[in-house]
């Protein structure tokens, strides 16, 4: 790809085809050490090594393409006092550096806010970070509005 640059698309798992899903979870096996080899991880994956040299570089998890990124995040917070303080707590806990808050009024007992946080130095996988600010009392909904 000499002169060409790289095009990243987000797409979400489910219409991926099986040997791409089955390359990502050969990866991550290795990566946590739940297989020793190659071999050995696509024997239990039931993917052919052949499939996995073809893709193993063009595909990754979210959070890997998050590693040392800025990522906005859009929340609908319910109007309780201390949902927001324990969204940043979240944050702080698992070493995410949050760079900006924007927060609007609150209406018909709802806010919407912005966050936006620096991953380099996350403690866990941004998904899992995700996952746990999901799980907050009084969270809504929240959305990856971005990276940088």
């Amino acid at each position: 790809m000499i002169g060409q640059k790289a095009v990243f698309f987000l797409v979400r798992e489910e219409i991926l085809p099986e040997a791409i899903k089955k390359t990502i979870k050969v990866k991550d096996m290795l990566k946590r050490g739940e297989a020793r080899t190659i071999n050995e991880a696509v024997e239990k994956m039931e993917l052919s090594r052949s499939a996995y040299y073809k893709y193993k570089d063009y595909v990754f998890p979210f959070y890997e393409a998050s590693k040392e990124k800025i990522i906005t995040l859009a929340l609908l917070l319910e109007h309780k006092q201390g949902v927001l303080s324990k969204v940043l707590n979240t944050i702080a806990y698992d070493r995410g550096s949050v760079l900006t808050i924007n927060q609007g009024i609150p209406l018909q007992g709802v806010a919407n806010a912005t966050i936006s946080i620096e991953t380099a130095e996350l403690a866990i996988d941004l998904e899992a970070l995700l996952d746990k600010v999901r799980m907050i009392e009084g969270v809504k909904r929240l959305e990856v509005l971005g990276q940088a």
